[in-house]
């Protein structure tokens, strides 16, 4: 049985697989190549993002940069909300990745997307952190972004939610701004029509 499609869920752990079919679904050498390619740009992302985040934790660019306390604590909320979005992203891009290999749905098509949305993530993360610290989103009282531990948070279900956060701030900003007006159909625009 297999699951249904858009199913990640552990609905089927087995994968529509009989027992003891254990080879991989994809013969193609090149195929498997680039799923092992993607493996290990994420892992590196899902690895580096953590000890990235200890470094600024620990102040280390503070002393590099020879910055002051007050200089250092901008930084550090935007740069842990950046690095915190990306390890969200990862972590979701990774899940992606697997369940999409498993389930048989794992296309070289879909790379871009692959390899771009931890940094995606990771700077929606910093432009929400900016819009709630600025009072211009009020999800949070302003001063919230003072707590590292809750833009860590903040930041990360952003990252792993992006394409939601994307979705909403999509409709904040045609409240703000008006709606996108759709093209008449039928009729493509090339520039200024002439008399």
């Amino acid at each position: 049985m297999t699951a249904p499609d858009g199913d990640f869920a552990p609905a089927d752990p087995s994968d529509g697989r009989e027992p003891g079919d254990w080879k991989s679904r994809y013969p193609d050498a090149s195929a498997r190549r680039a799923i092992l390619a993607e493996s290990f740009y994420l892992g590196i992302i899902f690895v580096s993002a953590p000890i990235i985040a200890l470094v600024l934790w620990l102040e280390y660019p503070k002393y590099w940069l020879h910055l002051s306390d007050a200089k250092y604590r901008t930084l550090f909320r935007y740069a842990i909300a950046w690095v915190s979005g990306t390890l969200g992203g990862t972590l979701f891009d990774i899940k992606w990745l697997y369940h999409s290999v498993a389930k048989y749905k794992w296309n070289l098509d879909r790379r871009l997307w692959r390899v771009f949305t931890p940094h995606i993530s990771g700077a929606l993360s910093c432009a929400v952190v900016t819009l709630i610290s600025s009072g211009i989103l009020r999800v949070f009282d302003h001063r919230a972004t003072e707590s590292p531990s809750l833009v860590f948070a903040l930041a990360f279900l952003v990252g792993y939610f992006s394409d939601n956060t994307i979705a909403k701030l999509a409709e904040v900003a045609g409240t703000l701004f008006g709606p996108i007006r759709p093209a008449e159909k039928g009729k493509e625009s090339h520039g200024p029509k002439a008399s």
